[in-house]
């Protein structure tokens, strides 16, 4: 029941990271320009849906790498 929980999880999680890091703007800009940047703010240097967009990032990343480390105890 718990590994359940986890691969619930992780299947969760690894879709939103894909999502998120598709939102991330490349060297050309990206698909979070459509939400709040532009080629002026961008020039300038992080936007605050950028920052924001990193932080949300970093946390899914984060919760991803547990449930993989934590799947990985359970299934041994």
């Amino acid at each position: 029941m718990v590994t359940a929980i986890f691969v619930v999880i992780e299947v969760i999680t690894a879709l939103a990271l894909i999502f998120l890091i598709l939102m991330h703007s490349g060297r050309g800009g990206g698909l979070s320009d459509m939400f709040g940047g532009s080629v002026g703010a961008a020039a300038q240097g992080s936007t605050v849906v950028e920052k924001n967009l990193d932080r949300i990032t970093i946390a899914v990343a984060l919760v991803f790498a547990f449930t993989t480390l934590t799947l990985d105890l359970l299934l041994q």
